[in-house]
């Protein structure tokens, strides 16, 4: 369904709602993924489907129905009904502000590429291929996934707004096993062409083959050296806190003030949709313009993100950052940048007498949510760093870490690499940390 397609069906929604206002938002997706592992293909799974998520706002109240028999107009009827019929039982909210009205929006350029849109299976397969040839190369097993897809949403409501943008996104993501050590590598862009399978998986199996016999060291407070797949990772944990509403709430490590130095001067971070690596839709949830918002700027915390609900409750500008209708986290911050350093990463290894390189993090978990420590573990990829040379690999350790605190006495590399999980894409450097503190080591 394109957007000319989505664009007819909402204002035909609309025009059905005896709501006091009404929303319509559109989803159509197409996206399929090749897993593998030990050098074959075991899973192909392709979706396409299209939903449509009504809300419905009665006297204050408000009601959410969702449908993916976007063909029915009996079932798109039923849909709408429903969502008025929730909103007349559900409870009145004072703070309820009316939808917003249209605003311009413009999409940034590389977002959509039709390759990559059309992408057939036999394209994904080639590029499992090229990573096969590689582990049976070095002797090594791989596992991981190539994934190809395109998404498009519509937004339009009562009150005038309507937009739509069409996207595209392309992913490997790839483990090489050796017998004692395994190493990690990704790639993610808008544009299949934009993705190197058999680079990747050279990164991976090296890391895989230059930390075989991994050493055993002392946990305690360490230089690190965190690639993007693990700085991103960590990162994630402290975007929540720009959240209008932990903001408001009080979970966020600023809530008592914007406007303080909480970090390195070194340190900005925006949230910046336009961005070349990872070019994103331009509007949020609502179909209002997405704001490029500085959040953080050396080091001081400049802003949070609005939608319309919280943007009327704090008296500030929407900065257009909603998510679905309903979500229990507010407006969130989904184009995470942030600012690179003016040295390599070879400079960065180059100049740490002692430490550790960190190619990627696992199962990190909130340990103190307002003080912004987290656990975790390193995994795939753990080298030792003695005299500013990479020396062969360690076993992987367990951290407990302040994110702020990290944050207080960091490097970045020059270089940004778009990096991301199911939950998340950022566009990061590579980030050099001191007293980096792990707890404990591992048998592995």
């Amino acid at each position: 369904m394109n957007a000319s397609q989505r664009e007819r069906l909402a204002r035909a929604i609309l025009e059905r709602s005896s709501a006091d206002q009404c929303e319509v938002a559109i989803a159509a997706s197409d996206n399929a993924l090749t897993r593998f592992t030990h050098e074959s293909v075991h899973q192909n799974v392709a979706q396409n489907d299209v939903s449509v998520s009504i809300r419905a706002i009665v006297d204050g109240r408000t009601g959410v129905a969702l449908s993916n028999d976007a063909g029915s107009e009996a079932a798109l009827h039923a849909t709408l009904q429903r969502a008025i019929a929730m909103a007349k039982i559900a409870p009145q909210d004072p703070n309820q502000p009316s939808l917003p009205a249209a605003g311009v929006v413009t999409t940034p350029t590389g977002a959509y590429d039709e390759p990559t849109a059309r992408a057939a299976a036999s394209v994904r397969a080639h590029m499992a291929d090229a990573m096969f040839e590689v582990a049976e190369r070095d002797g090594l097993w791989s596992a991981g996934f190539a994934s190809t897809g395109a998404d498009g949403i519509t937004i339009a409501n009562s009150n005038g707004a309507l937009a739509s943008f069409d996207g595209t996104d392309a992913r490997v993501n790839v483990k090489m096993n050796a017998p004692d050590a395994s190493g990690f590598a990704e790639g993610l862009s808008n544009t299949i062409a934009g993705i190197d399978a058999a680079t990747i998986a050279q990164t991976a199996a090296r890391k895989a083959l230059d930390t075989r016999a991994p050493r055993r060291v002392k946990p305690g407070a360490w230089t690190v050296i965190l690639e993007p797949a693990a700085f991103a990772e960590l990162l994630d944990y402290i975007i929540g806190h720009f959240s209008a509403q932990s903001f408001d709430e009080g979970s966020s490590f600023f809530s008592e003030g914007l406007g303080e130095k909480y970090f390195g001067e070194n340190v900005t971070i925006r949230d910046d949709f336009t961005h070349a690596l990872a070019p994103s839709m331009p509007f949020d949830f609502e179909g209002q313009p997405k704001a490029r918002v500085n959040l953080v700027e050396n080091g001081v915390v400049r802003s949070i993100v609005t939608d319309s609900y919280w943007a009327a409750k704090l008296h500030r500008e929407n900065s257009g950052h909603a998510l679905p209708a309903p979500n229990a986290y507010g407006p969130q911050a989904l184009n995470v940048v942030v600012e690179p350093g003016t040295k390599s990463r070879e400079e960065l290894i180059a100049q740490t007498p002692r430490g550790l390189l960190v190619s990627r993090f696992w199962y990190i978990r909130t340990v103190d949510e307002k003080q912004t420590i987290v656990t975790g573990m390193t995994r795939d990829g753990t080298y030792l760093i003695e005299g500013g040379e990479l020396v062969g690999g360690v076993r992987n350790l367990r951290f407990n870490q302040s994110i702020l605190e990290a944050l207080r006495h960091c490097e970045f590399s020059s270089q940004l690499r778009r990096s991301g999980s199911y939950s998340y894409s950022m566009v990061v450097p590579t980030a050099k940390i001191e007293r980096f503190t792990f707890t404990s080591t591992t048998e592995f």
